[in-house]
Parts: C-alpha cells; structure tokens; sequence
C-alpha cells in the first residue's frame, strides 16, 4: 500500500479510473463545479446507446421494453441510493437548478400566500435563491436568510429565531459551494417540521463525498445533479415525499406526463411520470447509476476518510502563508476551500494557475448574496474529489507562493 500523507494510507490510485487523465499532466481542483467521469460511468452510457437505445414507455416493441426497464432499474438505484420509501419519489430532471425550480413553482406557487414566510440560509447557490424571490413576489411571501457567524457556520440560535409559526418553507443547503461549511441539517429540518414547515435540502455539494438519507434526516424535498458525483452532465434528481408529490401540479406540461388529453383539458400520469415531460435521458439515468454503483463500491466510509484528510492537509498548508485569507470553517468543512491572495484579483490567480495546469474556479461560484455579506466580490475555490492527492496539493501551494512572489513588488511597493 502506498503511503499518502499521515496516518492514512490509499489502497489504490482512484485517478486511474479517470481516462481523462491519461496522458494529461493537470491538477483538477474543480470538482464542486463538475467532477470527471471514471471508465465505468462512460462505458455504461455507450453500452446503452449501442445495445439498448430506444424511446421508453412509447412503444410496444422489444427494444422500447428493454430501455423503459432500464430507466426503471435507474431510478429504484436512485431510491436505493437516497434510502426513498419508495421509486416514485424519485423525479429525473437535467439538473439541481431545474430540481429547485420544480419544488418553487409546483409547491410554492399553489402553498404559500401573503404573510407567510420563506427561509433560506446565505450559503444557497442562486438556485436555491432567485426562484424563492419571485414566488415570494407573487405569492406575498417574505424571504429571511440564516446568517454564518465569523466561522463560516450558522448558529443554532439563528435557526431558532429565524424560523417561527410563520415560516411555510424551509431551504438549505447540505454543504455550501464557497466555504465548504456543513450545515446542520438534522437541527434545521426538526425546527421547520416543529412549525409545519417543509424542508428542502440541496445535497449537491455532499451528494458525492457523504451520505444522505432521506428517511434518517426526514426532508420533504431534496435536489442534486449527477455530474458532480461523478455522473454525466444534463441529469439531475429532486426527491420529494410521495404525499407531497401527489398533491403538486406538474412543473412541466408535455408528452408522456398525461393520462388523458381532451380539447379543453387533460388529466396527469400518475408519479413519477407525472413530473417527465418529453423524452427523457434515459442515458444519463444509465451513466448515473453507474457513478452511484461506483461510489458504493468503494464506500462513504473511505471516501471521506481520503477526503478529509486531504482538505485538512491543505487547509493547513493554506494557513501558512501569510498572504492567504481563508473563507472556510477550519474544522466543519466539506470538500471545498475558498480563499483569496491579498491585493491580487482572483482571476488573475485563476489564469496563473492556468498556465501551470492547475484548474481552480475563480468568481462568485453563483453565490453572490453570500460573497457581499462576506464584504468580498469573488475568491478562488478548490475543491476536491477522488482522483485528488498531496501532490496535487503541493504542486498548487508552489504555484501560490510563485505567484505572490511575480506580484510582489507591486503589491508592497
């Protein structure tokens, strides 16, 4: 066994289960915007569009059956994945985004009324904000936000203030995409439940590096994308209670979500159909099962051993250096680190850093109302995956110290 860093030792190189890195000498430091693909993800989807490609539920002929079953066994792996009672609790969507949206306009729209509130942590991801603002304008609703303290965290009693016998829904995020901060996710479901709240989680960011159980935790809703746990792109999944779900009007009108259309008016599928309008992407369900059946081949349990030895090391290697300001928690963090070099733009970092084949994300990371109650514009974030080690981390530490020491003399005169 090779030795990585400390105490713990890898038993393989996750970074050979990724072709894109074959052949390619780049530090890959952005897996919170999307993660690669392992071989197994990929050889999965070109199996089904070799071997089983055809429209589900539409035809009556063998190849048709063969790929509505096919998208059924993906989507009872989802249920599995996530602990749902049940397989039509679990809704295919192109993304988190289109997920949220659902719950806003399905759920919101018909809910919510004028002096009922919305509460939301700073830490959303713009979609998990914009599409709240405009129920709330349409509804009367209010919007409150849970502010972090100067841990990057959210009190306890932000939670019991904020959320009271007004509060209607209930929005947070598992794990921020800028600090990397955990939420206290079991605290905030109870208290909305405690006033006859919903609960809508964003496990986006946890969804490839801790489980979740929606049973265990008791959310009403829950939304991720697969591409960033190591599936494809243009597949996402909202999870929502089935008594929750029968009650919503679709999100979206179209073929295949109908039972029966008449001139003046139609009857809806029953779920999960219901919410699947249109051809839907059968081989992105297949390349997400496959990453799903990847990450349970290694287990949570080693994932987050690897990782949370890895963000340790380099939130401790950031900590050295003087010129860094860290905008992450230092103990109850998750995947992500962000930080910013005194007097040099993040997006200069973000190109320098380029050019020496580390890629970083450098912005607001689609976070701006947090980013301004931080009293910052943007940062430079990394964040990690499976195919990360030490070295990868090495190699971005001297490639900081570079570029602090190229700026230098403009900085400090």
């Amino acid at each position: 066994m090779k030795k990585l860093m400390g105490s713990y030792k890898m038993e393989k190189n996750f970074k050979n289960d990724f072709p894109i890195f074959k052949g390619k000498d780049i530090v890959y430091l952005d897996s919170a915007a999307t993660s690669q693909k392992p071989a197994c993800v990929l050889d999965a989807m070109r199996d089904f569009y070799k071997k089983s490609n055809a429209n589900p539920y539409r035809g009556a002929y063998g190849l048709s059956v063969e790929a509505t079953t096919v998208y059924n066994n993906a989507r009872q792996s989802v249920a599995d994945f996530l602990n749902a009672k049940e397989s039509c609790e679990i809704i295919f969507t192109k993304n988190a985004t289109e997920s949220l949206n659902l719950i806003a306009y399905s759920y919101g729209l018909s809910y919510l009324k004028k002096g009922d509130e919305i509460v939301l942590t700073i830490l959303e991801h713009h979609s998990n904000i914009v599409p709240w603002q405009k129920i709330s304008k349409q509804t009367g609703a209010k919007l409150k936000y849970l502010y972090i303290n100067k841990n990057f965290e959210i009190d306890e009693k932000e939670i019991e203030e904020k959320i009271t016998k007004k509060t209607k829904v209930v929005c947070a995020v598992s794990v921020s995409n800028v600090t990397g901060t955990v939420n206290n996710i079991d605290k905030i479901i109870k208290k909305a439940h405690s006033v006859g709240a919903v609960a809508v989680v964003d496990i986006s960011q946890s969804v490839a590096h801790s489980k979740f159980d929606v049973q265990k935790t008791n959310a009403d809703f829950v939304a991720f994308s697969a591409h960033k746990m190591y599936g494809p792109l243009g597949i996402g999944v909202l999870y929502g209670k089935k008594e929750l779900l029968e009650k919503m009007s679709p999100f979206l009108m179209g073929g295949d979500m109908i039972e029966y259309v008449y001139e003046q008016e139609t009857t809806f599928a029953e779920l999960p159909n219901k919410f699947e309008a249109g051809t839907q992407n059968v081989g992105g369900a297949v390349g997400l099962e496959a990453a799903i059946k990847y990450l349970n081949s290694i287990g949570f349990k080693e994932i987050e051993k690897h990782e949370n030895e890895l963000l340790s090391y380099a939130y401790k290697s950031l900590k050295k250096l003087p010129y860094v300001t860290i905008y992450s928690p230092e103990k109850n963090r998750s995947s992500v680190i962000s930080f910013n070099i005194k007097n040099i733009h993040p997006h200069d970092v973000s190109t320098m850093l380029d050019m020496a084949n580390i890629c970083v994300r450098a912005g607001n990371h689609c976070a701006q109302p947090l980013t301004r109650f931080l009293g910052i514009d943007s940062t430079v974030r990394i964040s990690f995956a499976l195919y990360n080690d030490k070295s990868d981390v090495d190699k971005l530490i001297l490639q900081i110290k570079n570029i602090y020491e190229k700026f230098k003399k403009y900085i400090e005169g």
